[in-house]
């Protein structure tokens, strides 16, 4: 089983980026996304449930950042507009095995199973 993270990089305030998470292995049943940033705990992004698409974002990129999937690839993308500096961190694709997962718990590490190396987002002011 892999998660591989792809789309990060070095982008002005303002700007947008794309993540990406393939994974391989198997079909999990909620895929979403991380965040650490130096110094800091890692935080919950947004998260997407597969078997109904419900999402779950984070009060501090909602309306900024969206998740979505493309189910015959079982990969999942953040989209991510208007970047501030502060979003800048190394940035984890997550996914659970869970069968009854829901959607409350899906702002929980302790949810998922399986992580990706993470790809690094830096916002410059």
């Amino acid at each position: 089983v892999q998660l591989q993270a792809s789309g990060g990089g070095l982008v002005q305030a303002g700007g947008s980026l794309k993540l990406s998470c393939a994974s391989s292995g198997r079909t999990f049943s909620a895929m979403g996304w991380f965040r650490q940033a130096p110094g800091k705990e890692r935080e919950f992004v947004s998260a997407l449930r597969r078997r109904d698409c419900a999402k779950y974002t984070a009060d501090s990129v909602k309306g900024r950042f969206a998740i979505s999937r493309d189910s015959t690839k079982n990969t999942v993308f953040l989209q991510m507009n208007n970047l501030k500096p502060e979003d800048t961190a190394v940035y984890y694709c997550a996914a659970s095995v869970a069968p009854g997962i829901i959607v409350s718990s899906l702002g929980a590490g302790d949810s998922y199973d399986h992580w990706g190396q993470g790809t690094q987002v830096t916002v410059s002011s």
